[in-house]
């Protein structure tokens, strides 16, 4: 049973008061919330088990190696990898991001060559693509969207061709929450024998993920966004393809041998974990998982739906406030993108912040696509597992109290 109240409970920062007011928090897109489950499942682990990985003979050292890998083994089962050793530990999505980038695009790509991206892709995903393209002299391309905010699909097949070796893509928009249609990207990616990178951060989140299933060849996400802790990444790569890749960084841990003048590299997935890892933080998105997979999926997508397209109706009926994105609640995730005709985002944030209501203002890292979109800012309210119709009422209220100190 998806039993809200249970669920708020279960978020200690739920109940502190901003300016008084009770706090509606609606930056989930930047960061989650996190459950006692999680901040007691890290205090345990530094009060209890703590010392470094792998190379300790001692009972401490022990306890948190297969404290740490059995994180490893929960987000293997959690995306269904083949192995653990497709998984790799990063301190976010943006270097499982550069990770690929740097290792697979210098080692495989070539003059003339094409990376294929779409004009809603978070800078992570864009900027390391054009450092590694202007040292190989490759191209980049972007797949553009509609006017609903979805993916142009003809400008995809317009643009897939036999130079393309790489096509990169947000499973979900973090600024217009569109679900882009990756099983059919991946397929149409493959018959033109191109790889794939899924950037996962904005569903990992909301849905569940079968990487076996999808085909994918490269899939990232973020801890920080899915009740975990900051600091935590997770970089998939099939086993077929981590084994041709160099290393990412050098140092301890990432080897086997070392000598003056070569090394000898370690087994997967090691060889790309350079140095002392976020233990802590690993058991903490372990706990995470553990936590979502205990409410479900299913329950957790039909709450956000509900959630969305009640956000959705009640923002369409303010009078000047422009919304963005799909309108189909199925082709969109839990984020509300908008404007209020004539007033500044940074005023719209600074106005809700003071009602108790946060929420994120900006180009979302996005600023591309707000190019495309020919704006300079949008405020973002993205909704998770603990948000309720009552909070979407409050922002509402917000909303027009805004309005009202801009005469509007």
């Amino acid at each position: 049973m998806f039993n809200i109240n249970k669920i708020r409970r279960d978020f200690p920062i739920l109940s502190r008061k901003i300016s008084g007011k009770k706090l509606v928090y609606f930056d989930n897109a930047a960061t989650s919330q996190k459950p006692k489950s999680v901040i007691s499942s890290m205090v345990d682990y530094y009060e209890n088990h703590n010392a470094n990985v792998h190379r300790g003979i001692h009972t401490l050292a022990s306890e948190a190696t297969n404290l740490y890998e059995g994180a490893r083994t929960k987000i293997k089962n959690f995306i269904n990898a083949k192995t653990t050793k497709e998984i790799i530990f990063t301190k976010n999505i943006t270097e499982s991001l550069n990770l690929v980038a740097y290792t697979w695009g210098r080692k495989n790509l070539q003059k003339g060559d094409e990376v294929l991206l779409t004009v809603m892709e978070h800078h992570s995903d864009i900027v390391p693509w054009q450092i590694v393209a202007q040292e190989k002299q490759a191209v980049l391309k972007f797949i553009d969207i509609n006017e609903n905010g979805m993916l142009d699909i003809a400008s995809l097949h317009k643009l897939l061709s036999k130079k393309t070796k790489i096509v990169g893509i947000a499973w979900v928009s973090n600024a217009l929450g569109t679900i882009n249609p990756v099983e059919k990207i991946i397929k149409l990616a493959h018959e033109h024998g191109a790889l794939v990178l899924i950037d996962a951060a904005q569903y990992a989140p909301h849905d569940k993920i079968d990487v076996q299933k999808l085909d994918c060849d490269f899939l990232g996400f973020t801890g920080h966004k899915m009740l975990g802790p900051m600091g935590t990444g997770i970089l998939y790569v099939k086993e077929k393809i981590l084994e041709g890749l160099p290393p990412f960084l050098g140092g301890g841990d990432m080897i086997k041998e070392v000598y003056f003048d070569h090394a000898v590299y370690n087994e997967l997935p090691y060889k790309f974990e350079a140095g002392t890892p976020n233990v802590g933080g690993a058991i903490g998105l372990g706990s995470a998982i553990d936590y979502l997979s205990k409410i479900g999926f299913d329950n957790i997508r039909k709450h956000e739906k509900n959630l969305t397209a009640y956000g959705l109706k009640a923002l369409r009926s303010l009078k000047n406030v422009t919304l963005y994105g799909p309108a189909d609640i199925n082709n969109r995730m839990a984020i509300l993108n908008f404007n209020i005709n004539g007033i500044h985002p940074h005023d719209v944030a600074q106005i809700l912040d003071n009602e108790g209501i946060a929420i994120r203002v900006g180009h979302h890292c996005t600023m591309p696509l707000h190019l495309r979109l020919s704006l300079n800012a949008s405020c973002r309210a993205s909704l998770y597992l603990y948000n309720t119709v009552r909070e979407i009422d409050k922002l509402c209220m917000g909303i027009e109290k805004v309005k009202k100190v801009f005469g509007k």
